[in-house]
């Protein structure tokens, strides 16, 4: 004899939504803080390495 139980959970519409709203802050942020980063890095081979991946990309950059 086998007893199958079944159980749901739900989540608040709110909850997940404010969940998304701030992950996508938080990799808004991290982006903009990596894209500074490089951008006006004074290290060489960071700046070049950014640099080459726009371009092997199609991205202008200048």
């Amino acid at each position: 004899m086998s007893v199958s139980v079944t159980s749901t959970i739900s989540t608040p519409v709110i909850a997940n939504s404010a969940a998304r709203i701030l992950q996508a802050a938080m990799a808004l942020c991290f982006g903009a803080i990596i894209v500074g980063f490089v951008g006006f890095s004074h290290i060489e081979i960071v700046h070049n390495a950014a640099h080459d991946t726009r371009h092997a990309n199609a991205f202008p950059c200048h």
